[in-house]
């Protein structure tokens, strides 16, 4: 018997999900305000004629294809990936990449704007007494999991630094995933260490290590506590947006009982 587990969040407006600039906007026509669209197909058709006068419910969206969950394409982090090739958009992203077993690495004891190193990724691998294969896909489970829509979620979870992504990529990892609102750790954080260093290298490390090669990352997802920590069947196929540099995601685990 296989059990569904839904890791994607609902769009929404009016929550904290994003910064300000980008918060999407969703404008809902309800069946009373839409029957004059109906009417207007079909010359000679009254309101009376539909059944209560309603007409069709439609929502009209303003919106980043980063707002809700979504997979980042290469394209997203820089234009080359693997070494100065084109970085690939979304509509270009592999099938092949999106439908594998996954495995969950539970980093939810980390403290926010903590940078994942290789080392603490193998300490956890070790944990769940796993060895990485080629296209499994990998979520990390933050302490921004249960914050989503909440004035602190920005500044929620750890992040994953670029040794530690370039780790699993040479294990063969192309999509990875967090229940944060970046792959990177909290931009405020980050800037913190800036502040001090001012070191550029620090800025988007993570995602920047597509430039080294190729991968994808779902950003937002949600339930990833309800997963086990391998055995399960991912399904994450993004919406098409020609040359676009992210796309809406569904994803759905698939656990065989």
């Amino acid at each position: 018997m296989r059990k569904f587990i839904d890791l994607s969040v609902s769009l929404e407006e009016g929550i904290s999900s994003d910064p300000e600039f980008m918060l999407p906007k969703i404008s809902y026509h309800n069946h009373k305000d839409t029957a004059e669209e109906i009417i207007q197909f079909f010359p000679g058709l009254k309101k009376e004629d539909l059944p209560n006068k309603e007409g069709w419910a439609m929502e009209t969206l303003t919106m980043s294809s980063h707002n809700g969950t979504h997979m980042d394409a290469p394209y997203h982090y820089h234009s080359t990936m693997d070494n100065g090739k084109r970085a690939i958009t979304i509509d270009e992203v592999p099938l092949e990449w999106c439908y594998n077993k996954g495995i969950k690495l539970d980093f939810r004891s980390y403290k926010d704007g903590h940078v994942i190193s290789v080392d603490e990724i193998k300490k956890e691998l070790d944990r769940i007494e796993h060895q990485i294969k080629p296209l499994e896909i990998v979520f990390v489970n933050t302490s921004a999991g249960g914050c989503y829509g909440k004035d602190n979620f920005l500044s929620k979870g750890c992040g994953i630094g670029r040794e530690a992504t370039i780790f699993l990529l040479d294990q063969g990892v192309r999509l990875t995933g967090t229940d944060a609102w970046s792959w990177d750790a909290p931009f405020k954080f980050t800037a913190e260490k800036f502040k001090k260093t001012k070191d550029p290298n620090l800025i988007w490390e993570g995602h920047r290590a597509g430039m080294y090669c190729g991968y994808s990352h779902i950003e937002k997802l949600c339930n990833l506590e309800m997963l086990p920590d391998k055995d399960f069947l991912v399904s994450a196929f993004p919406f098409k947006i020609k040359n676009g540099s992210a796309g809406f995601v569904r994803v759905v685990a698939i656990i065989e009982d």
